[in-house]
């Protein structure tokens, strides 16, 4: 007979209910028996809600929790997301008014047989050819014109374009919550006064106030910043990338539209500022802002003041978020695992929060062990996510690095010393070819190789196949080809509705 088995989340959030339900998805709780998930919440804890929008693995998620998407748009106030626009990252504005923005759609490059048309791109006069992601995909084209990706009849979590989603926190959670319950999921509010360990230095049990003694086979630590269980209680050390990614303060806010029927923002706005950026994105009735910023270059009353200027004077309620960017080597510690918060977080730049509860809810879905040891899949488990947060310290490092702005938090990024020894290795083979999928390993990415070819050459990156030209001898094949994405953006910007009247279709 198999032995029962019992998971223990210790909070809710994103993180805790959005783990809860792929689990209980994932094991079918609901009719297996010998499996039981109980999610102890506690109703004094908020929910940090830094960056409010997602990646497009978001879809595949819902969609495997059985949320349909026009429930999704209404439960969470979602907007649909196409990218992320980033402005003044290059340089800053200049006396004349000229400012610099590029594109990081996600939708990737169009892909002609052969090496494809990146390297014809690279091949044109720089001063004459078209930023790359418009010359590359048709999405720039229906992003900077406010176009929705897809259009009401199209299949939930399906359309001719990539998306994800930006959304309130909170709902989102409350949502989850309610997809978990009916999953099988037990809801108990709560909180833990004490973690006890047995000989082996394992979690035999949390003490609650409310529920006295609660046991479980499996705790999945979900407690935020916190860390109630796999820091405190597990001792697993917390590593540090201050050295490489400086912000480390956020002044986060939410605006309510001066005017209901103004037009939603299809892509974050992630704007430089002299020690940071704020990002600027688009929900139902509000945009969601916040000043992200270095403590050791900036102050918060500086920061305040950026983040007034950005928002025009407009009244606001911000509050101050505090974060070491850093994550934990070991987030699996005996029979205690942390998800979200608590076992990491970089930045909310290319939001990559939830990304990473997504990828941990998955694999702690399929190497859960239904027999023996539940520690076994620790040390898999353990290298997989520390690799994917090495990953991602490159990929948001890139963003820095490449800057050309002149404030001494740009400069103090390009110091070869705060870049991490891989990114460097790559910049230097990425000079005379073009980012390739064989760059990567896909199971500890969560960016693909075109996501890097969006950052590099949106900021100007020069990658010299002069050496190279005569292997690429199809340039009036590939002129024609560029010229039918931008027809094709064209028609695509005239059959797409607009942003917020899809919403409004989908959420009525």
């Amino acid at each position: 007979m198999n032995p029962m088995r019992r998971i223990l989340i210790l909070g809710g959030g994103t993180a805790g209910w959005l783990t809860a339900a792929y689990l209980a998805r994932y094991l079918d709780v609901a009719r297996q028996q010998r499996f039981s998930i109980t999610v102890l919440e506690s109703p004094a804890l908020g929910i940090v809600g830094v960056g409010e929008g997602g990646f497009p693995t978001i879809r595949e998620t819902l969609q495997f929790l059985g949320i349909d998407e026009r429930r999704f748009v209404r439960a969470a106030g979602a907007t649909f997301k196409q990218g992320i626009r980033f402005d003044d990252w290059l340089h800053a504005p200049r006396p004349d008014g000229a400012r610099h923005r590029f594109l990081h759609p996600f939708e990737a490059p169009f892909h002609a047989d052969g090496a494809g048309l990146v390297p014809y791109w690279l091949l044109q006069p720089a001063a004459a050819r078209p930023p790359f992601a418009e010359a590359m995909t048709i999405q720039n084209r229906v992003a900077a014109q406010g176009r929705a990706p897809k259009r009401v009849e199209e299949a939930g979590y399906g359309g001719p374009l990539t998306y994800a989603y930006h959304f309130d926190a909170v709902r989102l959670a409350q949502m989850l919550r309610e997809r978990a319950i009916e999953l099988g999921v037990v809801h108990l509010e709560g909180e833990v006064f004490h973690a006890h360990t047995d000989p082996d230095g394992a979690i035999d049990r949390i003490e609650t106030r409310e529920h006295g003694a609660l046991a479980a086979d499996l705790y999945i630590d979900c407690s935020g910043f916190e860390a109630a269980l796999i820091g405190k209680a597990m001792g697993s050390p917390f590593t540090s990338v201050r050295h490489q990614l400086f912000t480390d303060r956020a002044l986060a806010c939410k605006l309510p539209y001066a005017d209901p029927e103004a037009p939603i923002a299809t892509t974050t706005i992630a704007a430089a500022h002299e020690a940071g950026w704020t990002w600027d994105i688009g929900l139902q009735h509000a945009r969601g802002i916040g000043c992200v910023f270095s403590s050791a270059h900036l102050d918060a009353e500086r920061a305040a003041e950026i983040l007034d200027k950005h928002l025009g004077g407009a009244p606001h309620d911000a509050r101050l978020i505090r974060f070491d960017p850093g994550y934990r080597r070991a987030p699996w510690v005996k029979n205690c695992v942390a998800v979200g918060l608590s076992g990491g977080f970089l930045e909310p730049l290319e939001a990559t929060g939830v990304v990473l509860i997504e990828a941990a809810a998955a694999m702690i879905a399929e190497l859960f062990p239904h027999a023996g040891p539940v520690d076994a899949p620790a040390a898999r488990f353990n290298a997989l996510m520390a690799a994917r947060y090495a990953r991602i310290v490159d990929f948001l490092k890139l963003h820095y690095c490449l800057s050309r702005r002149e404030e001494p938090f740009w400069r103090d990024n390009r110091d070869p010393a705060s870049i991490p020894e891989t990114l460097r290795a790559l910049l230097e083979q990425w000079r005379h070819r073009p980012p390739s999928r064989f760059d990567f390993l896909l199971d500890v990415e969560s960016f693909a190789f075109f996501n890097y070819q969006y950052i590099l050459y949106g900021m100007d990156f020069s990658t010299d196949l002069a050496a190279a030209r005569d292997g690429f001898p199809h340039a009036e094949a590939a002129a024609r080809q560029f010229a039918r994405i931008r027809s094709f953006g064209e028609q695509a910007v005239a059959d797409l509705p607009g942003h917020r009247e899809l919403i409004r279709q989908l959420a009525g």
